[in-house]
């Protein structure tokens, strides 16, 4: 079956694609001089793209990322519509073979706006599930923030986590006997990556000082010569990692990482967090330059899950 790419993920599209001992197609996505973008199925690929599910590996951030992989869905739709004649070609109509196009998002776009906040705002993570679902037959989505957030679509969709490729990367890199989440919300993910390495664990407490301060103090935590690893879905500009990381050591931490699927790293946040942490470790979610995680596996298994295979 064809895993296809665009021009985000293209290197976790080929690790999916190696997973699933499957054919990595790489679309023709450029951008026009005024920024608008464009796609095309080369059209060597028309006939695999018609006999075989097709699985479309594409992020959904920046913004761009959410227009190119609307455009890649449509294109791919309508070559397996038979919708085929072009200016250039001439009429070329094909039968319609029917559903089987999926969509694989290693990192959701807008996935922390998942709630209405206040009065009059738009819930974006659900608005764009909604679109997504009326272009496909189902979605993987790599370690989404809230997951509940695409639980109510028209189509099946496949929540995969890269936990256990992060627990077996620190295992083998730094090997960490203390696993921190930095805070509840991501308890559940740095849980899993302790107790795959079989390690204590912990997280940190919101604690809000007055109306304008809210500080996270760590609970329970006895880190003293302890090589400790920070853990989350998503890394973005670090300033949580890098006071957790200060009070660790000064908790007598013999080494602090902060390890997540999703490195955002916006606002200088590597640079900050070098000045604070032993070291940062990513999945290739994104393109970081921290990568040394790769999410093919975990996408693996939702591409199993979703496909009964």
């Amino acid at each position: 079956m064809p895993i296809v790419s665009g021009s985000s993920a293209k290197g976790l599209a080929a690790d999916l694609a190696n997973q699933l001992s499957w054919q990595h197609v790489q679309m023709e996505a450029r951008r026009f001089p005024d920024g608008e973008g464009y796609v095309r199925v080369p059209e060597g690929f028309i006939d695999s793209l018609r006999e075989q599910d097709v699985v479309v590996v594409s992020n959904t951030f920046p913004d761009s990322g959410i227009v190119e992989t609307l455009l890649l869905l449509e294109a791919i739709s309508d070559v397996r519509a038979g919708r085929l004649d072009s200016l250039k070609g001439g009429k070329a109509e094909q039968s319609d073979v029917g559903p089987g196009l999926y969509l694989a998002i290693p990192y959701f776009g807008y996935s922390r706006q998942d709630k209405r906040f206040q009065k009059g705002e738009a819930i974006s993570a659900k608005a764009l599930g909604r679109i997504f679902a009326n272009h496909c037959d189902g979605i993987i989505v790599l370690d989404l923030h809230a997951p509940e957030a695409l639980q109510d679509l028209s189509i099946p969709v496949a929540f995969v986590s890269a936990m256990p490729e992060v627990a077996e990367h620190l295992q083998s890199t730094v090997k960490p006997d203390f696993i921190l989440s930095p805070d509840k919300g991501a308890i559940e993910r740095a849980s899993a990556v302790a107790e795959a390495i079989g390690c204590r664990f912990s997280y940190l407490e919101k604690v809000r000082i007055d109306a304008h301060t809210i500080v996270h103090q760590p609970k329970d935590l006895d880190v003293d010569g302890s090589v400790v690893a920070i853990v989350d879905d998503m890394i973005s500009t670090g300033g949580t990692i890098c006071k957790a990381s200060d009070a660790l050591q000064n908790q007598g931490a013999a080494e602090v990482h902060a390890a997540c699927t999703h490195g955002l790293f916006t606002g200088g946040a590597i640079s900050r967090l070098d000045k604070h942490v032993d070291g940062v470790h990513a999945s290739n979610s994104l393109a970081n330059p921290r990568s040394s995680i790769s999410g093919g596996p975990a996408l693996a298994r939702g591409v199993r899950t979703l496909l009964n295979l």
